[in-house]
This record gives C-alpha cells, sequence and structure tokens, in this order.
C-alpha cells in the first residue's frame, strides 16, 4: 500500500487537494477560479480572527508611536524662553521703583555719597570721573520705546552725577566733536561750571576733534591737554538754511503760508529770504558769537588779547598751535589727561571711576534709537528747521 495515498490520483486532483489544504479557513474550494480569487481578496481585506491557541507568524507591523515626552519636553523649553525674554525686555525697559525709605534719606541728605559711589563704581575710594563727548553735541529728539537716553542731556547729567559723589575728585572730559547746536553746548558747559563750584577739578582731552562747540565746553575745564595733531578752534557761530524752491517747481507743489506776522516764516526753506530777515539773523547769529568769545575769554585769561581776537574768527588750528597761543596747557593724550587731573586733587596714582551701565540695555536701546535716526521724517525736519550752531563744518 502506498504511504501517501495521494500519490496515485491525477495531478489536477492532487493540486485542487493542496489548494484546499492551504487555503484560508471558511473558504469554499468548490467555487470557479474566478470566484476563488476574489473571495481570496476579500479574505484579505478582513483581520479572520485566529483559531485558539494559535500564533501569528506575521505579526502586523505597527506605526511607530511619537515621542511625546520629547516633544513636551522642548513645548516646555520654548515657553520658559519666551516668558523669559518677555520679563528680560519688560525689566529693562521698566523704571525701578524707588524704596520711600531710601527717598526720605536722601531727601534729609543721608545716602546721597553711598548712591553716586555706586553709580561711579562700587569702589568709595577716591578717585576721577571719566566723561566722554562724542560727536555732534545735540539734544537727544529719539522718544521710542528701545530709544537709549543720550546727547547733550545725558551728558549733562553725567556731570551733575560726578559733581554730587564725594569720591570723585576731578573730572576729565574727553571730547572728540565738531561742536553742536548752542542751547545744548551752553548746557553741559553750565553743568561744568557749576561742578567747580563744588570743589572738582575738570581737565578736558582734545582727541581727533575739538572744535567750536568743543572747543567752547573745553573753556570751563581748569586744564587742558590736547595732541599736537588736533584739529581745535573753529570759534564762532554758523546758521545754514536751504531753499528748495526750485525744486518744488519741476514737481508741481507750491508751499502757501499763512502767518500772524511778516517774519514769522523767517528761513523758510520755500522762498527766498528777504534782506530784513537776512538782517535779523545776522543780528541773532552776532548775539551767540559774543557768548562764544566772552566764555573763550574768561577760560582762557592768559591768552594775549591781539591772539584772541586774531583766533576767534572761525578758523581752524592744530594742537600744537594752540599750545604755543596758549588755548592749550598740555600736549599729550589719555595718561597725560589722568595724570594732571590726579596731580590738581593730590592724586599720584588717580583710579578713573566710570559710571556702570546695563550692556544688555545699551545694546537694545542703541538699536532704536539708530532706526529712529535713519527716519525719513527726521531728515526732512532737519532740513526744514534752521538752527544756530557751535559747529565746525567741513
Amino acid at each position: 500500500m502506498p504511504e501517501n495515498e495521494n500519490e496515485n490520483l491525477p495531478k489536477e486532483e492532487n493540486a485542487s487537494n493542496e489548494v484546499a489544504a492551504d487555503a484560508p479557513l471558511g473558504t469554499d474550494t468548490s467555487l470557479p477560479a474566478e470566484q476563488w480569487e476574489q473571495k481570496l481578496k476579500e479574505n484579505e481585506k478582513k483581520d479572520l480572527p485566529l483559531p485558539e491557541g494559535a500564533i501569528d507568524p506575521l505579526p502586523k507591523p505597527t506605526a511607530e508611536r511619537p515621542h511625546s515626552a520629547n516633544g513636551l519636553w522642548a513645548t516646555l523649553l520654548l515657553m520658559t524662553f519666551i516668558v523669559s525674554s518677555c520679563c528680560g525686555v519688560y525689566l529693562t525697559v521698566k523704571p525701578v521703583p524707588v524704596c520711600p525709605e531710601k527717598t526720605e534719606r536722601v531727601e534729609e541728605g543721608e545716602g546721597t555719597a553711598a548712591a553716586l559711589a555706586e553709580a561711579f563704581g562700587k569702589s568709595s575710594k577716591a578717585g576721577i570721573a571719566w566723561i566722554k563727548v562724542r560727536g555732534v553735541i545735540a539734544q537727544d529728539n529719539n522718544n521710542g520705546p528701545f530709544s537709549r537716553p543720550s546727547g547733550a542731556g545725558a551728558i549733562a547729567k553725567k556731570i551733575r552725577d560726578a559733581a554730587e559723589a564725594k569720591n570723585v575728585k576731578a573730572i576729565v572730559l574727553d571730547i572728540n566733536s565738531p561742536g553742536g547746536t548752542v542751547a545744548s553746548v551752553q548746557n553741559i558747559y553750565d553743568e561744568l561750571q557749576k561742578a567747580k563750584e563744588k570743589g572738582k577739578k575738570i581737565v578736558a582731552l582734545f582727541r581727533d576733534v575739538a572744535a567750536s562747540g568743543g572747543f567752547y565746553i573745553a573753556m570751563a575745564a581748569d586744564k587742558i591737554v590736547a595732541e599736537p595733531g588736533t584739529i581745535t578752534g573753529s570759534v564762532g557761530v554758523i546758521m545754514q538754511t536751504s531753499n528748495v524752491e526750485g525744486l518744488f517747481e519741476k514737481i508741481g507743489v507750491k508751499i502757501v503760508p499763512i502767518t500772524s506776522g511778516k517774519y514769522k516764516d523767517i528761513g523758510s526753506s520755500f522762498r527766498p529770504m528777504t534782506d530784513a530777515e537776512k538782517a535779523i539773523l545776522q543780528d541773532m547769529v552776532n548775539d551767540t558769537y559774543t557768548q562764544f568769545f566772552a566764555a573763550v575769554k574768561a577760560g582762557r585769561p592768559e591768552v594775549k588779547s591781539e591772539v584772541l581776537t586774531e583766533y576767534t574768527d572761525g578758523r581752524v588750528f592744530t594742537g600744537q598751535r594752540a599750545f604755543n597761543l596758549g588755548f592749550v596747557d598740555k600736549l599729550g593724550g589719555e595718561e597725560e589727561a589722568r595724570l594732571l587731573a590726579g596731580e590738581l586733587v593730590g592724586l599720584k596714582d588717580p583710579k578713573v571711576l566710570t559710571q556702570r551701565s546695563d550692556s544688555f540695555r545699551e545694546f537694545l536701546f542703541s538699536v532704536g534709537s539708530s532706526m529712529e535716526n535713519q527716519s525719513l521724517v527726521k531728515q526732512l525736519q532737519s532740513m526744514a528747521t534752521p538752527s544756530v550752531a557751535y559747529l565746525w563744518v567741513h
């Protein structure tokens, strides 16, 4: 008897038995071939239950579950960063409240020296304040939320703080400026005079340029130091107006002013200036020049009158020439100015005290201020509004 009964069957019948053996459960092997293939396709789409105790040889692959923990941590870190940034900006812009007890002590005159000593460094050791004057001297017109205090007002405040600080014995005014507007220059000059009245010695240091208004504020100093190649002088006043009448005619624009008096729009950029208006403005320029000349004469009494008259006609000259004429006391740079200031107050090796500042705040404000300074409105305002200035224009 054959070991396998299927061996003696015909090949077609044997093949049908093999298909039946391999067929999924619950299928009818007697169906035609077309219906059989359709049945198989339908069974493949269904998840047929396995018999009890059977093991699925090919488990279905499951989609990878997202790492929910990592996503949660990333979200928390992002939220923490955003909150911290907002708090930092808020604390930077927000004014610091003053403790009432501390205010009362300051009003009574107690703790003032300590507070101002803190402004010029933590050490209460005697030293000199180093205050820089850079660029055109003018009032700060920036009023944006990220504008930093700058200009003549900020410089004047530093001088006031130095004058009130008991640990500050002298002030070095580090000047690199072609001058500025009349009122702003005089504001700084007046604060230096007040500092001298409170016993502070002042040394002016001329850098590359210390002309016109930069020269004016130095007249309040006890001593002046300059490099031989410094450009200085330019004692005088300038007022410039612009006339865009021809340009406006080309583009078809005409300005019609309505004023309460014939001189209300004096210096207008939209029409020619009359002789009477020129006379009025010239008189104003002469008056401000007289104030400049008086400051130079008071600040440099050792300069001969003929030299004073000759070299205060608006010309510029070198630091070497200024030294020869008596406008400068010593030739040199930073070290000479520091040692000279120490010598005036009896300090052999004076320590330089600088005001503490927040670097992040300075960076934030400098970005805001530079963006405001570049605005078109400010450029047009500067063109349309004439100003009187102690300024060296080249």
